[in-house]
């Protein structure tokens, strides 16, 4: 330490004498202390253009196209433009009762009643089983990776979504309502009627009772249908609670199993 001390004494001393024996260092110096320091020169960037809704809601292009084949995915103006009333009712409802944004809840309401069209299911039954399983979150996912709104098994039902990119699409609203209408159409036409598709679809068609779901779903399921006729229905409700997890494991081996 004394070491160290010595020599910035030293240091110091030879500078000062230095400046001393040549004052125009000092005057230098000085001058280069007083000029103010320039800011570093700002970049600009270009501004950061969120995508549309529209962009995050389109379907994913499928994987191989069949010749003569519509795509699958591709939303039906016409059925759009029909019953736009009774969407406009049943969008302004669920985006309430659900706190979902009008444009997101349009979106998801729309793709609902073009599927059903295509698929000839009901798209209240359909926003029924959305509103049960995810509460109209597209991004859903539970436990044993039932994902999306409809809370669709993609590791299982894997190949429905082999012409939308895989089971990747499986979050995608559009894919995602569409492969999961398909399946409850398909266990409605297996059970001969709603409440046994319902009960296959929660995975408790080997159990006694679905714990309650079929009512749940049919219970919002009339409330749509109220909703779409004009009704006044009360928004304040509070969803009801998502299917139990034991009944989802079941479902696992169940469904794999069919």
């Amino acid at each position: 330490m004394q070491h160290t001390l010595t020599f910035f004494g030293v240091s110091a001393l030879a500078m000062m004498a230095l400046l001393y024996l040549r004052p125009e260092l000092a005057h230098e110096a000085s001058q280069m202390l007083a000029q103010p320091v320039k800011p570093a020169p700002v970049v600009a960037r270009a501004p950061v253009q969120a995508p549309g809704l529209s962009a995050l809601m389109t379907a994913p292009a499928p994987a191989v196209l069949i010749a003569n084949q519509p795509a699958i995915l591709a939303l039906d103006d016409k059925a759009i433009k029909a019953n736009r009333k009774q969407q406009e009712f049943v969008t302004t409802w669920l985006s309430k009762r659900y706190r979902v944004a009008g444009d997101a809840a349009d979106m998801l309401v729309s793709t609902a009643y073009s599927t059903a069209r295509e698929i000839k299911l009901d798209p209240l039954l359909i926003l029924a089983v959305m509103a049960i399983e995810s509460g109209l979150n597209p991004f859903a996912e539970s436990p044993v990776g039932a994902q999306g709104l409809m809370q669709v098994m993609s590791k299982i039902h894997h190949e429905k979504f082999q012409d939308m990119g895989g089971t990747r699409a499986a979050l995608n609203p559009v894919a995602n309502i569409r492969v999961g209408s398909l399946i409850l159409k398909e266990y409605v036409k297996r059970g001969g009627s709603v409440e046994a598709g319902l009960k296959t679809y929660v995975g408790a068609a080997a159990f006694e009772t679905d714990q309650g779901y079929g009512s749940r779903v049919m219970n919002e399921y009339q409330k749509l249908k109220l909703v779409a006729s004009g009704k006044k229905v009360p928004t304040f409700t509070a969803p009801a609670a998502p299917k139990p997890v034991m009944a989802e494991k079941a479902s696992q081996e169940q469904i794999a199993g069919l």
